[in-house]
């Protein structure tokens, strides 16, 4: 695809902006002549991921045809449409995509944004399109109407979920459940009704939720991700405790930060290969030199499945007839994180990396990481514009 003008890339913040989740697709002259545009990898993987069609479970050949109800959007009309989404006996069956009538809303090299909504698909013209012009307009007109109703669709669990938690707030300080750092998350989820448990998926239906005190500096968790072993010399946390570790008091452990901008006591960095597009954990022993290895596409794909949307809680702590209370008092919501500055945000040390690895009595390697943390001023710079609601 073409890379966009002005006018598209403002289009695409305001849909962005207002929790459109959507693919873009570029009908070329040809594909215009023959009604034929192939669904690129990006619009395959966005009807995958919302559910409306798995190029790769499909049958060659016309029989094996989908067809989806669809819209197509002018300024102040639209019209049906039906989408058509196959795979050709011809040239090895590469996937395709096509829409009726497409031809009277586009002329050939205009970006289509392509938007599953309520059981259809919704297509949008913005290289003619003025989105934000539509949404402000006093007029009634389809454009305002579809992102009036996914917003109101989107905001749905997330309105449900400060009410929860606004109602927590309102009852006061709550006795802490555990005398540990992660006490102040799992009291939280434990008086929402969540069940604590290892899964990767966000929190609360769709909305991970992190909690934090907030009379401390210290950085946010994003995700945990061990690398790519297969990629790494190194094959496990067990190689890693053993190059790095130490023994503390009764353990053998390595628990430490390692950072893109310096090494840190254990000589450990990170550095950013851009230009294989990984993130290699390296030492200044030149004996082990780069000795793990994370892909950035596992990376990217960690960090939009954990934070398409989260509730950053912030909570007081405090000490009432000698046990830890919390007090949660204001939350940040953040959504849909800018993937490119995940990388620029690793070069220049906001984010991070813990490793929390310990040998036990019995001689297993425990790893509770590696965590990918973000520095408390970082998330302004990692998402969107957020929204902040005090809760007392």
């Amino acid at each position: 695809m073409r890379e966009l003008n002005l006018t598209e890339q403002n289009n695409l913040k305001v849909l962005t902006e207002n929790s459109v989740s959507l693919t873009l697709i570029e009908p070329t002259m040809t594909g215009l002549k023959k009604s034929i545009m192939d669904a690129t990898g990006s619009v395959r993987n966005y009807l995958k991921s919302k559910g409306v069609h798995d190029y790769e479970q499909q049958s060659q050949g016309p029989d094996h045809k989908i067809l989806i109800e669809s819209l197509l959007y002018q300024d102040f009309s639209i019209f049906e449409s039906r989408a058509s989404l196959y795979r050709p006996t011809t040239k090895k069956g590469d996937p395709r995509i096509w829409f009726s009538g497409l031809k009277s809303v586009t002329s050939e090299n205009d970006i289509l944004a392509i938007i599953s909504f309520d059981q259809r698909l919704h297509v949008l013209n913005i290289s003619q399109l003025t989105i934000d012009t539509l949404i402000s307009s006093n007029l009634a007109n389809p454009v305002k109407e579809l992102i009036s109703e996914i917003n109101r669709t989107e905001n749905t669990v997330s309105q449900e979920l400060l009410n929860l938690i606004g109602k927590l707030a309102k009852k006061g300080p709550i006795p802490s459940m555990l005398d540990a750092d992660t006490s102040v998350g799992r009291t939280l989820e434990t008086e929402l009704g969540i069940q604590i448990n290892s899964s990767r998926e966000p929190d609360y239906k769709g909305i991970e939720l992190k909690a934090f005190r907030a009379n401390k500096g210290n950085r946010k968790n994003l995700f945990a991700q061990v690398p790519d072993w297969k990629l790494s010399k190194f094959k496990s946390s067990a190689d890693i405790l053993d190059a790095f570790g130490y023994t503390r008091e009764d353990d053998f452990k390595l628990y430490c930060t390692v950072s893109a901008i310096t090494s840190n006591s254990q000589g450990l960095s990170l550095k950013v290969n851009s230009d294989i597009n990984h993130l290699i954990e390296t030492s200044d022993n030149k004996r082990v030199g780069d000795f793990v290895v994370w892909t950035l596409e596992k990376l990217h794909k960690r960090l939009l499945e954990k934070h398409k949307e989260t509730f950053w809680v912030a909570a007081d702590s405090l000490i009432i007839d000698g046990k830890n209370h919390f007090q949660y008092k204001e939350i940040e919501h953040t959504k849909k994180p800018i993937i490119s500055q995940f990388d620029i945000l690793l070069e220049q040390g906001v984010i991070t990396l813990d490793h929390l690895i310990k040998r036990n009595s019995k001689g297993r390697v425990v790893e509770k990481g590696p965590l990918f943390k973000i520095k408390p001023k970082g998330l302004n710079l990692l998402f969107p514009p957020s929204e902040k609601y005090q809760l007392i």
